[in-house]
């Protein structure tokens, strides 16, 4: 499970600093999605930036799988996110030259151990996900020969392909339509409950957040009204 503690994170600006996270305590269990949403600049993003340790707060805790990933080096973090924590960007951020399915193969590829002798596992594995989010036909497609719901499709997939317990997904319906976008949130609800993931999904669409388990709404840094559903 992921949680978050007392979180806060700040920002210079001229001689003093602005305050993005203000305290903020946060979890989700596994196999739930909690939806976080809020105005442009609330610091929705900023928290989860902090949560996948992209970047460290200056204060509060990232509790992951009872590790506090806040308190670790550098290396220990990346470590940990490589291992433990997919990433779902606003952006697909796919690379031009690769298909869909090196998308995901690449991924055991980024410095860790023993990368050679997993290939055939993360390629199996690789596959298995395009399956998964129904791209079964287009694994050897590049993304210049994809729609944008379906490039979305394959970045669901590549923060899925190391098997993280904890799945960070920012604003992933922004650039689709409200019938592709309504069939991603029922995907990454689906593969939450599927591969027992904790699961925090940013979105500006307010149409989508009765489907998750709890929504809390952020305004200027602060959590300012929460609602469980389970």
């Amino acid at each position: 499970m992921i949680q978050l503690d007392n979180l806060t994170l700040t920002f210079p600006d001229g001689d003093g600093r602005v305050t993005a996270v203000d305290r903020v305590s946060l979890s989700a269990q596994p196999g739930t999605v909690t939806g976080i949403t809020g105005p442009s600049g609330s610091g929705k993003s900023s928290l989860l930036a902090v949560a996948a340790t992209l970047i460290r707060p200056d204060s509060g805790r990232v509790m992951i799988d009872g590790v506090d990933a806040a308190a670790l080096s550098r290396d220990d973090a990346t470590a940990l996110r490589r291992a433990q924590i997919g990433i779902v960007f606003q952006q697909s951020n796919l690379l031009p030259a690769l298909t869909a399915v090196e998308q995901l193969s690449v991924m055991n590829e980024l410095g860790a151990r023993g990368s050679r002798s997993r290939r055939g596992k993360v390629q199996a594995r690789a596959r298995e996900l395009l399956d998964a989010v129904g791209l079964a036909d287009h694994v050897d497609k590049r993304p210049h020969q994809l729609s944008g719901g379906q490039r979305q499709r394959v970045n669901i997939a590549r923060a899925l392909v190391n098997e993280p317990s904890v799945l960070l997904v920012d604003e992933p319906t922004s650039a689709l339509d409200q019938e592709r976008g309504a069939s991603i949130i029922e995907l990454i609800l689906s593969l939450t409950d599927e591969l027992n993931t904790s699961t925090l999904l940013v979105t500006h669409d307010l149409v989508h957040l009765p489907r998750m388990h709890a929504t809390v709404t952020m305004v200027d840094g602060r959590l300012e009204r929460e609602m469980a559903r389970i």
